[in-house]
């Protein structure tokens, strides 16, 4: 007996199955829209695209989010433990407040105790006049999200050896540790794209130059390589030109593995046919690179970019951890770091070491984004 799999029958557009609507916008969806599809049903990655997101947008209104200026002291209140935020005051519902310090020197151990005197009832402020600042150095305001009571405190992380809010020092760093990513991530994927397009289109002896070039850069240490290059910065400059100095270091030192990519990349697409018709029909190696090549990949250059941005932020803290990095008055989370290298201090103080959580959120959001792109990337994910 004969199988058939092709029924001779006439087409009769009556008894086909019709698609659903989500099924017809899958089929007709360009392959942006697929990209987007792709990325949305990873789901590590959309949530770590929103809290990556809301930390960026953050970083536009430090001054107004922070409770405290960046420099505000309380020499009354120095090394205090975090205040804790409560609802309910004896069965009554007081709103969002916390309850103020009692302080006591320990004279044998000359250690500050400070302990929570349910009496104090401190009720924090909202949209509120409170320490006074300049956004973004240009304009006054006092005007602040949260605020502690009149005459009270409100340290939601501690404070340090200075007196100084963590919170609101952990915020501002948050806006030089993330933009140190950013800004270094632009300056290595220029140069990436740049030495791994020419590498890889014009092959022979550029390519053996730019090879041989990256295989002495990767050949060095990368952690003392940083160390030495960010010693040798004057500590006379100022610390805006210290911030862009160690950016371009970060940058000019993380390009090789991309130019690699890249390079990879241009050697499988310029045998490509549209681009060999693109080469006889007279374009120019500058009009191919631009408007063939680089479209072709530029999903997974996003998404190596994205991989490499924790890099550069650990880069950052690890170099102001160990004093080579950014220096104060600048506060980057490295910097803050760098007030608990001693052991005593992290035992008595634990709150010290508030800054390792958020840039293991960070670490941790731009891991799961970049594999969520490089996914969605993939024309043959599923």
């Amino acid at each position: 007996m004969t199988r058939r799999f092709v029924s001779d029958q006439p087409y009769d557009p009556a008894h086909t199955v019709p698609l659903s609507a989500a099924q017809e916008r899958f089929y007709a969806a360009t392959p942006r829209q697929l990209f987007w599809y792709r990325f949305l049903r990873h789901k590590p990655a959309v949530v770590s695209a929103v809290i990556l997101v809301a930390m960026y947008l953050a970083c536009l209104c430090i001054e107004f989010l922070a409770p405290y200026d960046l420099e505000t002291r309380h020499s009354d209140h120095i090394l205090a433990p975090p205040q804790s935020i409560h609802l309910f005051h004896e069965g009554r519902l007081v709103g969002p407040f916390v309850y103020g310090f009692d302080y006591q020197l320990d004279l044998e151990t000359l250690q500050r105790n400070y302990t929570p005197n349910p009496q104090k009832v401190q009720p924090l402020r909202f949209f509120c006049h409170g320490d006074d600042y300049r956004f973004w150095g240009m304009i006054e305001g006092t005007l602040h999200l949260v605020c502690p009571a009149e005459g009270g405190t409100v340290f939601l992380l501690g404070t340090d050896r200075l007196g100084r809010d963590i919170f609101s020092r952990l915020l501002y760093g948050m806006r030089i540790s993330l933009t140190v990513g950013i800004l270094g991530i632009a300056i290595s994927l220029v140069l990436g794209v740049l030495f791994g397009g020419l590498a890889g289109y014009y092959g022979g002896w550029v390519d053996n130059i730019i090879q041989r070039a990256i295989e002495v850069l990767r050949s060095f240490p990368e952690l003392p390589l940083w160390m030495a290059l960010s010693a040798s910065l004057p500590v006379d400059w100022s610390p805006v030109v210290i911030y862009f100095g160690i950016t371009i270091i970060l940058g000019l030192l993380d390009w090789t593995g991309l130019a690699r990519s890249v390079r990879s990349k241009f050697l499988a697409l310029r045998e490509e046919d549209f681009c060999v018709a693109a080469e006889l029909m007279g374009a120019s190696p500058t009009r191919i690179i631009l408007r063939h090549l680089m479209p072709s990949f530029m999903s997974h250059l996003i998404a190596s970019a994205t991989l490499a941005i924790p890099g550069m932020i650990l880069g950052e803290t690890a170099l102001s951890f160990l004093g080579l990095g950014l220096r104060p008055p600048i506060t980057s989370w490295g910097v803050m770091l760098a007030e608990a290298q001693n052991i005593n201090a992290v035992v008595l103080y634990p709150w010290l070491m508030a800054p390792v959580v958020p840039v293991m959120i960070t670490v941790l959001a731009f891991n799961f984004l970049g594999d969520g792109l490089r996914d969605a990337a993939d024309p043959y994910s599923r």
